[in-house]
C-alpha cells in the first residue's frame, strides 16, 4: 500500500474505532436512563425497567472492548499487510441482543401502565 493509503486507511480506522466508543457510551447511559431513571418516574413494577437497563449497559460495555479489540486488529493487519481476522459472531451476537431489547422495549411501551 502506498504511503497515503496506509495514512487514510488509519484515520478510517480511528473514526471507526471512535464510532464504536460512542455507540457503547450510548449504550451506558441508556442503560442507566432505563435501569435507573426510569423506574422512579413510572412506578410500579421495576424489574423489566432494571432487567432492560442491565442489558442495555451491558452490551454497551461490549461494544466498547470490541471497539478496542476491533481496532488493535485492524492496526495490526495493516502493519503486517494481511487481511485482519473480523469477529463476526461477536457482531451477531451484538445484534441479536439489540434485537432482544428492542423487542422488550416495545413489549414495556405496550404493556407498561
Amino acid at each position: 500500500m502506498a504511503s497515503g493509503e496506509v495514512h487514510r486507511t488509519q484515520l478510517a480506522h480511528e473514526r471507526t474505532y471512535l464510532a464504536w466508543w460512542r455507540t457503547g457510551l450510548a449504550g451506558i447511559a441508556a442503560g442507566f436512563a432505563v435501569g435507573r431513571v426510569l423506574p422512579e418516574v413510572v412506578g410500579g413494577t421495576n424489574w423489566p425497567y432494571i432487567a432492560l437497563g442491565t442489558l442495555l449497559t451491558a452490551s454497551g460495555l461490549a461494544t466498547m472492548v470490541y471497539g478496542i479489540v476491533h481496532y488493535r486488529e485492524l492496526q495490526a493487519a495493516l502493519r503486517e499487510d494481511r487481511e485482519p481476522h473480523i469477529g463476526e459472531g461477536f457482531v451477531l451476537a451484538l445484534a441479536a441482543v439489540g434485537i432482544v431489547v428492542g423487542a422488550a422495549s416495545v413489549l414495556l411501551v405496550l404493556l407498561a401502565p
